[in-house]
């Protein structure tokens, strides 16, 4: 077996090996054993509770990694990740509009509806914003994305002084990134959404490749450049827009993985794009699980827990690239 399918299954099988780690691990312990004579107390907590929190878990990780992975290809970054085209300061001006109009006490749906498409509002400002001469400027979305997001964050800070307090709690909760409570309504959100945008992006993995080459070489063998750009970006946020509706603001999943997944695989994104799946999946529920277990009864939300294992990895990726001389 060569070396990129070797770790890929190794991934596979550490996936495997966390999801019933996850399962098993909690206030009320399910052990190996208990699988084959579950009461109905563990039937109802696996699955009403931990099972739906663990595919969503997944399904996020899965998501955020490989829009990393995409934005840092298109944009030609490699410290670029999703939300540097506004996605998720626009989901998170959505959300808090749900918040504070209560609609979110109403239905588990109101505020990913209201945050993804808020997210799809401020990406269409963004692309519309970077549109120059015919065709899409990578450097003008980039600084594009950066004023879309500042702007809806004032927005967003504004509308937070007018709330009450458990409304700001609601929001706060939202906004560092959270699985707690998540049921089969989100699963059903966030599942089917995103397995179909990881489906396309890996049948179009090879197109990345050849536009990572640059604009002339990409354009030399009969790309249209700006058609797959966009097609790309367009999936990237999507994927982005679903993470962020269903777990909140959760970072570095996207920024650490793919780089991580290149040192093992290499460049070629037909084997990064699936490999990086796999890594956000285990990445995500390994934070996830650790956070509501290391300090029990204390549940530690999934984005403290991803800052706090991914911020370490960042520093060491700056601290290359100026030893480096500006490439990682």
């Amino acid at each position: 077996m060569n070396r990129p399918w070797f770790y890929m299954s190794g991934m596979m099988i550490l996936l495997l090996v966390l999801i019933v780690m996850s399962l098993c691990m909690g206030i009320i312990p399910v052990s190996a054993s208990d699988f084959l004579h579950l009461t109905e107390e563990q039937e109802r907590i696996l699955y009403f509770i931990r099972l739906p929190r663990i595919l969503v878990a997944i399904s996020i990780g899965m998501a955020l990694a490989i829009a990393g992975t995409v934005i840092q290809g298109v944009f030609g970054n490699p410290l670029a990740d999703p939300g540097i085209m506004g996605v998720v300061s626009g989901a998170s001006t959505g959300a808090v509009i749900a918040i504070a109009l209560g609609l979110s006490s109403v239905s588990a749906y109101y505020m990913p509806s209201f945050a993804f498409i808020g997210a799809l509002t401020a990406l269409g400002i963004t692309m519309l914003l970077s549109w120059y001469k015919g065709r899409m400027d990578p450097r003008i979305l980039l600084l594009a994305g950066v004023a879309i997001s500042m702007l809806l964050g004032s927005l967003t800070s504004g509308i937070l002084t007018l709330m009450n307090e458990y409304r700001l709690k609601e929001f706060l909760f939202w906004m560092v990134g959270s699985l707690e409570y998540r049921r089969w309504d989100h699963v059903a959100i966030a599942l089917p959404t995103i397995a179909v945008g990881t489906g396309i992006i890996i049948a179009l993995s090879k197109h990345l490749n050849i536009l990572v080459m640059g604009e002339v070489e990409a354009r030399s063998v009969g790309m249209n450049t700006n058609r797959y750009r966009m097609i790309f970006l367009l999936l990237s946020a999507m994927m982005t827009a679903i993470s962020v509706c269903v777990g909140g603001s959760i970072g570095f999943v996207g920024l650490v993985v793919p780089h991580m997944v290149r040192l093992l695989v290499g460049p070629d994104h037909r084997l990064v794009i699936p490999t990086s799946a796999l890594g956000g999946a285990c990445f995500v529920l390994l934070c996830d699980t650790l956070g509501r277990t290391l300090f029990h009864p204390v549940d530690i939300r999934v984005g403290i827990m991803t800052a706090l294992l991914g911020t370490p990895y960042f520093l060491f990726l700056l601290h290359r690239l100026k030893v480096k001389g500006g490439s990682l």
